[in-house]
C-alpha cells in the first residue's frame, strides 16, 4: 500500500440552537478542517481536527497539510505510522517554525487518517488495532446542555432531561461568567434538581484569574462537584499547582496543551487530577498514546477532551486502561458515516474498520459551498 494523493477537506458543521457561549468564545459552527489520504488500494484514510470554523485559519490548517507536510508522505507506506510521525514531526520544515499551533493541528488530522488507513486495511476498528477488548465499557457525560448563554431554566431543563430521558449519568455545564456568584447559582440549581447521585462538572475555560479560582473553586465543594477544569490560563503549570493545593475539588485540564512534554510538567507538579488530552492538539492518536500512558503510570485518570471527536476518542477509550469516562458532544454526529452512538449513558463498541472519522457523502459535498 503507498500513498499516492492527499485531498484536503473542510467541513462546517452548525451547533446546537444556532449558537453556544462558555466564558471566552461564541460559535454558531463547529470547524472540521482535515485530509483524506488516498492509495494505491481502494482505502482511503480520513482525519480531521477541530476549530471555531474560521475559515481563513482552516485554509492554514490544510496548506499545512498539502504544502508542507504532504511531499514528505508521498509513495510512503501508510501503515507505517509511528514512523511516519516522527518523520513529519522532526524532519520538515515546520520543526524549525512551529512545533504546536496550527502545525501540530496538520500533523494530528494527518495521523489520525494514516490510523485509519492501518485499519481499514487490517479490516478492523481502531481499538482492537490498539488491543482493546470489546468488554471494556466507556460511560458518557453530556457537555451539550450545560453552556453559558443558557438561561437558568434552560440550563436546568437540559440537564434534567439528559439523565431523566437520555440516560446519562453525568453532565458537564460551563462557568467563568460575568458574576462568580451567578455561577455558583447555576451550579446549585442544577445540583438541586438532580440530586446526589449524578456527577456534575465545571468548565470555566480559563477564565479565573488565580485568586478568583481559589475562592469560587473553594465554594464547589459545597455542591460535590467532580472537578473544575480549565480553572486559570492553560499553560500556568504553577498556578495549577498552587489552586490544586489551595482547594478540595479535583483540576481537569488538558485540551489547550499542544505537546507531551506540557502534559509531563503538569502532572509531576501535581497540578492536574483529571487528564484531558485531545488528538486535535497533540498531533493525533500517536502523540494522545504516550500521555495516557504517561498520566497512568501516575495512576491519574484520562478523560479525553472530545473536540467534537468522539468516534475516534471512544476506540481510544475502549483501548487504553486509563480511560472509562468521555466527553460526548453531537455536532459532527450528522456528518459521519459512524458517528458515536450514546445508550443508557454509555458509548456503544464501534465495529467497523477504521477510526470512524470518514463523512458522509453529503458532507463531502459542502466542501466546495465554503
Amino acid at each position: 500500500m503507498r500513498i499516492t494523493k492527499l485531498e484536503p477537506i473542510i467541513l462546517h458543521a452548525p451547533v446546537t440552537r444556532g449558537g453556544i457561549a462558555d466564558s471566552t468564545h461564541s460559535i454558531t459552527h463547529w470547524g472540521a478542517p482535515g485530509v483524506a489520504i488516498h492509495t494505491d488500494t481502494e482505502h482511503v484514510g480520513y482525519g480531521f481536527s477541530g476549530t471555531h470554523a474560521h475559515l481563513p485559519t482552516d485554509k492554514l490548517i490544510t496548506s499545512c497539510i498539502t504544502d508542507a507536510f504532504g511531499p514528505l508522505l508521498l509513495d510512503e507506506d501508510p501503515r507505517d505510522v509511528r514512523g511516519l510521525w516522527e518523520k513529519l514531526y522532526r524532519q520538515s520544515e515546520i520543526y524549525w517554525v512551529g512545533r504546536c499551533g496550527i502545525t501540530h493541528l496538520a500533523l494530528g488530522a494527518i495521523d489520525i487518517a494514516l490510523w485509519d488507513l492501518k485499519c481499514k486495511a487490517q479490516g478492523l476498528p481502531l481499538w482492537k488495532v490498539l488491543g482493546g477488548h470489546a468488554s471494556n465499557k466507556v460511560e458518557a457525560y453530556n457537555t451539550d446542555g450545560g453552556w453559558l448563554n443558557w438561561s437558568m431554566e434552560d440550563l436546568v431543563s437540559d440537564c434534567k432531561r439528559m439523565i431523566e430521558e437520555e440516560g446519562y449519568r453525568a453532565v458537564k455545564i460551563k462557568v467563568g461568567g460575568d458574576s462568580g456568584t451567578e455561577d455558583l447559582r447555576r451550579v446549585e440549581a442544577v445540583r438541586q434538581a438532580l440530586g446526589p447521585e449524578v456527577r456534575i462538572m465545571t468548565d470555566a475555560n480559563g477564565r479565573w484569574p488565580l485568586p478568583v479560582a481559589i475562592q469560587l473553586g473553594s465554594r464547589l465543594a459545597d455542591y460535590d462537584i467532580t472537578w473544575i477544569e480549565e480553572p486559570i490560563a492553560f499553560d500556568d503549570t504553577m498556578g495549577h499547582k498552587r489552586l490544586a493545593e489551595s482547594i478540595s475539588t479535583p483540576i481537569a485540564m488538558g485540551e489547550q496543551l499542544y505537546e507531551a512534554f506540557r502534559f509531563r510538567d503538569f502532572i509531576q507538579a501535581g497540578a492536574v487530577h483529571y487528564v484531558q488530552p485531545d488528538i486535535v492538539r497533540l498531533a493525533g492518536i500517536t502523540e494522545w498514546w504516550q500521555v495516557a500512558d504517561l498520566a497512568h503510570s501516575f495512576n491519574l485518570p484520562v478523560v479525553p477532551h472530545v473536540g467534537d471527536m468522539a468516534q475516534v476518542h471512544q476506540h481510544l477509550c475502549i483501548a487504553h486502561p486509563a480511560c472509562g469516562l468521555l466527553e460526548y458532544i453531537p455536532w459532527l454526529r450528522d456528518w459521519m458515516k459512524h458517528p458515536a452512538e450514546v445508550v443508557d449513558g454509555f458509548f456503544t463498541t464501534p465495529d467497523y474498520p477504521g477510526a470512524g472519522m470518514e463523512p458522509t457523502p453529503e458532507a463531502l459535498e459542502t466542501i466546495n459551498q465554503l
